[in-house]
């Protein structure tokens, strides 16, 4: 997570997973349930409670196979 320092910057939030063979078949899968985890775990909490605006929270999901890295 990052948290912006002034107002008109967006809080990041960034979640990292390895590409499971057995639960997602394409990097591009291993992104959704990063994404997917982001939401599902309210992630954004944290943010908000410090005072930054939903619109300005970014997610972003990161994908690793191998040294493939696919960012989503």
């Amino acid at each position: 997570m990052m948290i912006p320092k002034r107002e008109e910057l967006p809080g990041i939030i960034m979640e990292f997973k390895v590409r499971s063979s057995r639960k997602e078949r394409t990097p591009k899968e291993t992104v959704k349930a990063a994404l997917t985890q982001i939401e599902e775990n309210n992630y954004d909490e944290e943010l908000l409670t410090l005072g930054v605006k939903r619109e300005r929270i970014l997610h972003y999901g990161f994908a690793f196979d191998g040294k493939e890295v696919l960012i989503g």
